[in-house]
């Protein structure tokens, strides 16, 4: 049976989100059943279901999370919820030529899953704007190696 994830998404052009579309095919083809969602007008909530989640998110401003990210983050901080059973990666889109606040809004999400303790699942991704690669092909990329970290750690678990 395959495992669902949900990929959340946080973008402020929609790069994150184009990135997000080509690893749920991805993801698809490596037996799991992806849900994509826009952070949106979410708040702590959709992560109360114990199981396994990607945060899809660039960087804005001064190292923030993007604007339809704010709602969730905050809620995140604020409740600082139990997400033992939540499992997660990130993907995190930013630019190096801003060297104090880069991909800050990933390393943000990462830092605030850990403090509520969910476990992350391999290293959290940091692409660079600046460096000239197709965000959409490295995080296909990446989550083709990230998905089967996550099969491991299933079959480890049962």
């Amino acid at each position: 049976m395959a495992e669902k994830l949900t990929i959340l998404v946080g973008t402020m052009t929609g790069t994150a989100e184009m990135v997000a579309e080509e690893m749920s095919d991805a993801l698809a083809e490596a037996g799991f059943e992806p849900v994509t969602k826009p952070m949106d007008g979410l708040d702590a909530s959709c992560l109360a279901a114990p199981g396994l989640y990607l945060v899809c998110s660039s960087t804005y401003g001064q190292g923030d999370v993007p604007d339809n990210a704010m709602g969730l983050y905050n809620d995140l901080v604020a409740r600082k919820p139990d997400l033992s059973g939540v499992r997660y990666g990130v993907f995190s889109l930013g630019d190096r030529t801003y060297a104090e606040t880069f991909n800050f809004g990933g390393k943000k999400f990462d830092a605030i899953l850990e403090q509520c303790g969910a476990r992350r699942i391999g290293a959290v991704f940091t692409h660079d704007a600046s460096a000239g690669t197709v965000p959409e092909d490295e995080g296909v990329k990446w989550v083709k190696a990230w998905a089967k970290l996550c099969q491991g750690a299933q079959a480890e678990a049962a």
